[in-house]
């Protein structure tokens, strides 16, 4: 039992738990079945409490029929001068249009944390807008320093495998822009940071299942982050939503259309913790219009696709860095790529259809340090694990797992090599038909 020893500790104690229950329920989570004058008591926030706007206050039904559109964009507003906070209570709201997050402003949903598709018992957005309508305007757009946090995002008029094409879900237009703790159920499109001139972008905890794009990354002029992001088709194929997951084939469906991270011009983005699993590709690196970027990404991942990495462009001073991350399962270094690209300690793992695990060609390096290598060359049709046709490559410390097969190929056009300190499992591990300026030693075969 607490106790209170003094008036002073027993005023201050009072006023914290009256801010705990503020903002997080009474019973530390909030809770679905509460009544609107709990809304209206919560909306009047104690001493000490961030100030936020209520919007069942602005007619918000949440019932999961009605268009709640122009009461959450009226509470959005309002929450310029007596937020920054718009608190939506737990509810299914319907949106048959857009929402405009204003700067400064936190579209604030009810979970003390991520909230779970399988488990939606806090805010949920019901996208019903905008189908058929990729280029139209995004489900929710957040302007400079805006936030948007701790809701459900789901689209219940989504099919498989006739996938219908939606806006963005989320946008990022400005600067400081922040998506946090968030599941998106079916988007077609994910997150957006890309199709507006934005700096500074942070995007933590989101969990979704996209079927075309999950985050586009340009036009971003200083150092955004990514932190735990997670796409698995289990936040669809296993929500307790309504309709209910379709059926079908999704990894089917994903592994011809979706691209995990589309990576464009950015300086300095940094990414940690994030995963995608059965994607055409991983993480596409390239000029989409405003010159490449360059990127460093950490314990990270890309599961089950034919292409976990494609680096068509990237800049020339600064490149893509992956360390301690995992691939299952190629890596693909393109033609007009100038930057380097480097790995340290990465794992790689092969699926039916792998045959080389790295393509590297022209005129960037490629640099891999410590990784290992296993599973290439499925079909049997005599695959090197590392094929080099251009620019330089420098493999050193690297352990290729698998017996009996050629290591690495290198190939006409490429300028230089050095393979050095790594472990094979053949004597014939390395098939030179370059003509380059290539050091080999220090190697093992057994």
């Amino acid at each position: 039992m607490t106790r209170i020893s003094s008036p002073l500790s027993r005023r201050r104690f009072m006023e914290r738990s009256a801010l705990a229950t503020s903002l997080f329920g009474a019973a530390g989570l909030a809770s679905p079945g509460h009544s609107d004058a709990a809304d209206a008591a919560a909306a009047a926030a104690p001493a000490g409490a961030v100030p936020r706007v209520n919007a069942r206050q602005h007619g918000a039904k949440g019932d999961g029929q009605s268009d709640d559109t122009r009461a959450l964009q009226s509470a959005l507003e309002a929450a310029r001068k007596d937020g920054p906070i718009c608190y939506v209570p737990p509810g299914l709201y319907r949106l048959a249009g857009a929402l405009t997050v204003p700067p400064g402003v936190t579209l604030c949903g009810a979970s003390g944390g991520v909230p779970h598709s399988e488990h939606p018992i806090g805010t949920v957005l019901l996208a019903v807008g905008g189908r058929g309508q990729a280029d139209g305007e995004p489900l929710i757009t957040l302007k400079p320093n805006a936030v948007a946090r701790n809701l459900i995002i789901h689209y219940p008029e989504q099919t498989l495998a006739e996938v219908a094409p939606y806006p963005w879900s989320i946008r990022a237009d400005g600067e400081l822009c922040q998506i946090r703790d968030i599941t998106l159920t079916n988007p077609y499109q994910a997150l957006d940071l890309g199709s507006r001139w934005n700096e500074l972008h942070l995007v933590r905890n989101v969990f979704a299942c996209p079927l075309k794009i999950g985050v586009y990354i340009d036009q971003c002029t200083d150092i955004g982050r990514l932190e735990n992001i997670h796409f698995n088709p289990n936040f669809w194929t296993r929500m307790a939503l309504k309709p209910g997951f379709p059926g079908g084939n999704i990894k089917a469906y994903l592994e011809k259309n979706l691209v995990g991270f589309k990576i464009g011009k950015t300086d300095w983005e940094f990414i940690s913790n994030s995963f995608v699993i059965f994607p055409r590709i991983g993480f596409h690196f390239d000029d989409f219009g405003h010159g490449p970027g360059n990127a460093v990404i950490t314990q990270s991942g890309s599961d089950i696709g034919p292409v976990a990495v494609q680096v068509d462009r990237s800049q020339p001073h600064a490149g893509v860095q992956f360390a301690n991350a995992q691939f299952m399962s190629t890596l693909v270094v393109g033609p007009n790529n100038q930057g380097p690209v480097k790995l340290a300690n990465c794992g790689f793992w092969g699926i039916p259809e792998t045959r080389e695990q790295v393509r590297h060609s022209g005129p960037g390096t490629l640099a891999l340090t410590a990784c290992h290598f296993n599973g290439w060359d499925q079909p049997g049709k005599g695959a090197p694990c590392i094929r080099a046709a251009g620019g330089r490559l420098m493999v050193n410390g690297c352990e290729f797992m698998d017996g009996g097969k050629r290591a690495i190929v290198l190939e006409k056009g490429l300028v230089a090599a050095t393979i050095f300190g790594c472990a094979f499992r053949g004597a014939a591990a390395v098939d030179d038909q370059s003509g380059a300026d290539v050091q080999i030693g220090l190697n093992t075969s057994r």
